[in-house]
């Protein structure tokens, strides 16, 4: 693999000076289009051999275009923090909205090359880090990142000389170390490593560049003008795309087209569930009292053993959802929880990928997060409304099982609820939502509005069910139309998965 880089390659100074002040040039011309459109962001990778110029090259490009518009981030072990969260938060915490730039160095490919290189990891392990790598790359470039990644390479015995060359030089000593001299020492283990990842995940949308760093004038070319061409092709995409709802708008003589394509099924889900069975009242306060006691004791032994609980709620309008997830929240201490409602995303949330704003509330060690609506409006209300496109809702179940497998194999207690409730139950509640003034305020006309598309989302849910009900992440149906019997099972649920991942 290594040999794709030009070793030996140098510009001298003249052709430097000459190169530099147009690809400058270029390059801020190309950031200002790219601020302007803000129609995706750039995501640029630096990784490679100590000493090859990654750091140099990150502070020339910065210096080169306005940095008022770049993030740089320098990653080196993670925090208590970080560490209480699968291992891609941080990196998803840092990415760019639509029109900047980030440039990362020692980022998501660091720590497994390492544990590799240290024999801390398996040969599957590694390529299973990779594989999830991989995943979250085509996740950000599919949903229309330009991700670039360069390895800065330097052949063992011009890595030697630099190392020596900065030793001498009473300026530049800080920048060797004994790992430095060690991880020398064990330069064929790190580019074995290097290699074996460059090869699983340069792919033809985040594909690797290698670039030989010897000659800090010729790396610098060679990676502005790398730069400067992948923005410049994806601006000039983006100015020939037609977007879909357009096309859809065009056939339909100026009407979107609200038809739903999918796979028609003998059965829905839904239509399986027993919606008559009830609870007496005196039924529910045993109970209630009981799982209550049941579910404090075990978030108190969560938080001590550092395990994480993540509970989804989804659901109709007016089945219930606050009603259950305050059954659960009375039952706990305020600081080991926190509720997140999900509304319409903010611009600061749309410049982003839709998954961003999820990743950033992922719970610590020991704390619970419960999600009052989820990453699933991406596959209910915005395929439904047209909010997303056939192919972004339809790429989004792989997206999310890919999600809720990083939270399982963190070891994040993962518990999914579909509230459900019948057409009729559900229009009874609006009627006396309507008519008692104390919660009048929860009807709105948006809630009369998607009754009338009560069939489109039945038919996502059973899609939803179908495609994202995993092993590891699996769904629970609560049979709604009786609310003390939807809480029970809610409270018996939850406090089941906890107390077998507690054993």
């Amino acid at each position: 693999m290594f040999e794709a880089a030009e070793v030996g390659r140098t510009l001298s100074k003249t052709e430097f000076k000459a190169q530099e002040p147009v690809l400058r040039a270029e390059l801020l011309e190309a950031q200002r289009q790219l601020r302007e459109s803000s129609s995706f962001p750039v995501i640029i990778l630096f990784a490679g051999v100590d000493t090859a110029g990654k750091g140099e090259t990150v502070s020339l490009l910065s210096e080169w275009m306005d940095p008022r518009w770049i993030t740089t981030r320098g990653y080196s072990k993670p925090s208590d923090e970080e560490r209480e969260r699968p291992r891609l938060w941080r990196y998803w915490r840092d990415l760019p909205p639509h029109g900047r730039i980030a440039m990362f160095l020692s980022a998501w490919y660091s720590t497994p090359i390492r544990n590799r290189v240290g024999r801390r990891s398996t040969m599957a392990e590694f390529d299973a880090a990779l594989d999830e790598i991989a995943a979250f790359e085509r996740a950000l470039t599919d949903d229309g990142a330009v991700v670039l990644k360069f390895w800065m390479h330097l052949g063992k015995q011009a890595q030697k000389k630099r190392l020596k060359a900065f030793e001498r030089d009473p300026l530049q000593q800080w920048r060797v170390t004994k790992r430095s001299w060690k991880h020398w020492h064990m330069f064929d283990l790190f580019v074995a490593a290097a290699d074996r990842a460059i090869r699983k995940t340069s792919t033809d949308h985040a594909p690797w560049h290698i670039v030989e760093g010897e000659d800090h004038h010729y790396r610098s070319i060679v990676v502005g003008t790398i730069v400067r061409d992948a923005i410049r092709r994806a601006l000039a995409a983006k100015a020939v795309a037609v977007p879909t709802k357009s096309l859809a708008r065009r056939a339909r003589g100026g009407r979107v087209d609200r038809t739903l394509r999918t796979v028609e099924r003998q059965y829905n889900v839904l239509d399986r569930l027993d919606m008559k069975q009830r609870l007496s009242r005196a039924g529910f306060r045993t109970a209630f009292e009981q799982l209550q006691g049941r579910l404090n004791l075990l978030v108190k032994k969560a938080r001590e053993s550092g395990v994480s609980t993540i509970a989804v709620f989804e659901g109709w309008d007016a089945a219930g959802k606050g009603g259950a997830i305050r059954r659960i929240t009375s039952a706990l201490d305020a600081r080991d929880y926190q509720v997140i409602p999900i509304a319409a995303p903010t611009d600061e949330e749309r410049a982003r990928h839709y998954l961003w704003r999820f990743w950033r509330h992922l719970p610590r060690a020991g704390r619970m997060t419960i999600f009052d609506r989820s990453w699933y409006g991406r596959v209910l209300v915005e395929r439904v409304e047209h909010f997303a496109t056939e192919t972004e809702y339809r790429r989004a179940y792989g997206e999310i099982t890919n999600f809720e497998e990083h939270l399982v194999t963190h070891g994040i207690v993962l518990v999914k609820f579909w509230l459900h409730i019948s057409k009729d139950e559900q229009l009874r509640r609006f009627r006396e939502r309507a008519r008692i003034e104390v919660k009048r305020w929860k009807i709105t006309d948006e809630d009369w509005r998607n009754r009338g598309k009560w069939s489109d989302y039945t038919m996502a849910v059973d899609e939803m069910v179908a495609r994202t009900s995993t092993t590891i992440a699996p769904w629970t149906l609560v049979e709604a139309n009786d609310k003390l019997f939807a809480r029970i099972k809610v409270l018996k649920t939850l406090t089941d998965r906890l107390e077998s991942r507690l054993k």
